[in-house]
């Protein structure tokens, strides 16, 4: 049995998720489907975390075991994404790995981004790939705000009514503000992440930045541990898995 860890770039626009279900188009389920046959065997592929209906990937990893050592990876990446790229899907990347490598167990953080477009008009080429905000933010307050979302704390307010993580306690090692003219980015980087924590962070990072909320408002919300507290989760387009760091 031969180990290969993949890198995948992917618009989750019209698809419902990562993870394979019994109805709608998951990025997961398309993937093992091409592997399947390109492969000639039946192939379970692994991914580093689900991501949700809607939400992007700028390099996922995930692995597979076939029963056979792949001779040329080159050739491999471009007929698999020949069958790919059509459905906005892309393999960067494959790599054999030792067997005891595992794309979700062996992952020390996760890197995620939100995009906000804080502009009146409505973004166009950047369609689906950003929350269109038209009241301008104030960028200092969300950058006071992400500065109380960093450390180990009990992350309860921003956890989906149907998340089964084990704990609510995470630790986040980074959160980052920055602004390009009218163009937000925020990053979070932790091992792992609650259902919609991100989503749920950065609309309260927007009530702030909107002046909804003071500080002491979204510390309270945040220390509240009551998810009827939070703000509406930002939309999904805006969400992009940046890079699993192993």
């Amino acid at each position: 049995m031969v180990r290969y860890q993949i890198l995948i770039e992917y618009v989750g626009t019209l698809y419902k998720g990562w993870q394979i279900q019994k109805k709608g188009k998951t990025i997961q389920g398309l993937i093992q489907e091409n592997l399947s046959k390109l492969l000639k065997e039946n192939i379970t592929l692994v991914g580093s975390g689900r991501t949700d209906a809607g939400v992007h990937a700028e390099e996922q990893s995930a692995h597979f075991d076939c029963s056979y050592n792949i001779l040329n990876l080159d050739k491999f990446l471009k007929s698999i994404n020949h069958f790919l790229n059509r459905e906005q899907i892309a393999i960067l990347k494959i790599k054999k790995k030792k067997l005891d490598f595992h794309s979700r167990f062996s992952a020390k953080q996760r890197i995620y981004k939100y995009i906000i477009f804080n502009r009146i008009s409505a973004p166009v080429i950047n369609s689906e790939r950003g929350w269109h905000i038209i009241k301008k933010l104030d960028l200092d307050l969300m950058k006071s705000g992400a500065k109380k979302l960093m450390g180990t704390k009990d992350f309860s307010t921003f956890r989906a009514s149907s998340c089964n993580a084990r704990s609510p306690i995470k630790t986040m090692s980074s959160v980052k503000v920055k602004s390009i003219k009218d163009r937000i980015e925020i990053e979070f980087q932790s091992q792992s992440f609650l259902q919609q924590q991100v989503r749920s962070m950065v609309g309260c990072l927007k009530y702030l930045g909107e002046k909804k909320w003071t500080l002491k408002k979204f510390e309270t919300v945040l220390k509240s541990k009551q998810r009827k507290l939070c703000a509406p989760p930002a939309p999904a387009a805006g969400l992009f898995l940046k890079k699993v760091i192993y």
